[in-house]
């Protein structure tokens, strides 16, 4: 029997536990180990922020949808993980492993900025569901006397498209409430141009978000490094200053403290490198997956930014480790295979919305992609609503990635993974 631990119980996590619940045997045991006690559905917390959903609608107690899928529970925070004897420390007590998949998500590195973060700083983040809870009690306060907005994200970020759907559903919240034209806003970034993504090459991006955002009166200051935050007072290292009332920031990511303790197991930063398998080069029983993963920059730019890990690339991950454990258990049989990587995000802007496509995620030696496209539309923002409200039914169902998603993704040409030759067995990325 073996024993496969996910550690993370969110977008990738959770899925991976199921994934490999449904794959292996009863014989071999999966634990899900998660220092907290609800399934969040990350990409609707603009909202919450917002004070536009309230947070019960997206998450899920994971007391009640884990165990009855035949998935031992932990409710505990990992304090550490040794990779050379197969072990991970929790509290009181260690645990051993045959397989680690490692779905933590990231660490926001508020420290980055001095004055940056709600905890010990003066901006907002709706990076995780408590954040999120208090960017909106910060925006009541705000709407009672309501100023200047400031939004955007830090140096070393890599997720932008929260930064551009928190905006822009911003600008329609305030136009309902007929005070947008006391209320100025403008979008930091430290993106090369706006729409860049960290992605870059997205075709039609670069003009569309700077066409929506022009009609919207929201200025925009690209290629932009904050260097710090002081009360109601943004400080850019170009010398330029900016006052707010109310700011959301997104920080960089990094990986958790005990992974960047654990020797050689990940970069500097705490991202775990991966081979094309997402399996650790050097630590044969260490999978990863989703936003902890190590990617390394599709481009330079001037300001150091970070590649997103958008929900479509975790879940082609997660679907591809699966796999691979279970290729390795003998419990399946065929070839390793690898995730596409195709980058698929849909943004809510409230009236309308904006749908972000790259296929793969990481053009090829000459930067060139299958394809790549943006697009906008009101039915983008049904889209997303829909899709929430689905992922959130399979979760609390506890299924896999149904068969008919699959195909459909297939039909319009969308595979999710690939099969993979054995020899090839280098890194997928050196740095992040």
């Amino acid at each position: 029997m073996a024993r496969v631990v996910v550690i993370g119980a969110g977008l990738g996590g959770l899925p991976a536990a199921y994934e490999l619940r449904h794959l292996l045997p009863r014989s071999h045991q999966v634990t899900l180990i998660s220092n907290q006690p609800k399934f969040t559905f990350v990409p609707s917390l603009p909202w919450i922020g917002l004070g536009l959903r309230s947070l019960d609608r997206i998450q899920l107690e994971l007391a009640k949808i884990v165990p009855q899928q035949g998935i031992e529970l932990i409710l505990e925070a990992v304090t550490a993980i040794n990779p050379q004897l197969r072990q991970i420390t929790l509290k009181d007590r260690t645990l051993d492993y045959d397989y680690v998949v490692i779905a933590t998500g990231p660490e926001l590195a508020l420290d980055a900025i001095p004055g940056l973060g709600p905890e010990t700083g003066y901006t907002q983040s709706v990076c995780n569901p408590h954040h999120a809870l208090l960017a909106s009690e910060a925006w009541e306060k705000f709407c009672q006397d309501p100023g200047g907005i400031v939004v955007g994200a830090a140096p070393g970020a890599s997720c932008f498209g929260p930064a551009y759907e928190f905006a822009l559903l911003a600008h329609h919240t305030l136009r309902q409430k007929g005070w947008r034209d006391r209320v100025p806003m403008t979008i930091v970034t430290p993106e090369p141009y706006a729409g860049h993504l960290g992605i870059g090459g997205m075709a039609n991006s670069r003009w569309l978000i700077r066409a929506m955002l022009a009609d919207r009166h929201i200025d925009v200051m690209d290629n932009s490094a904050i260097a710090r935050i002081e009360p109601e007072m943004m400080y850019l290292a170009d010398g330029r200053s900016l006052p707010f009332k109310y700011a959301m920031i997104l920080p960089p990511f990094r990986g958790p403290r005990f992974l960047r303790e654990a020797p050689g197991l990940t970069d500097a930063k705490g991202f775990v490198p991966v081979l094309p398998t997402y399996r650790h080069p050097d630590f044969d029983s260490v999978y990863a997956v989703g936003v902890v993963t190590q990617l390394k920059p599709i481009e330079p730019t001037p300001i150091p930014i970070g590649v997103p890990k958008v929900g479509q690339m975790t879940e082609e991950m997660v679907i591809c480790v699966a796999h691979n454990i279970a290729l390795d258990l003998g419990v399946i049989s065929g070839q390793q295979i690898k995730p596409t990587l195709q980058a698929i995000c849909f943004a809510n802007f409230g009236d309308t919305g904006a749908l972000f496509f790259a296929d793969p995620l990481l053009p090829d030696s000459e930067g060139h992609r299958h394809r790549a496209f943006t697009t906008q539309g009101i039915w983008v923002s049904w889209a997303k609503t829909a899709f929430e409200k689905y992922f959130i039914s399979k979760m609390r169902m506890g299924w896999t990635m149904p068969w008919f998603e699959q195909a459909c993704l297939r039909t319009i040409g969308l595979p999710l993974v690939e099969p993979i030759a054995p020899i090839q067995n280098s890194k997928l990325s050196i740095q992040n």
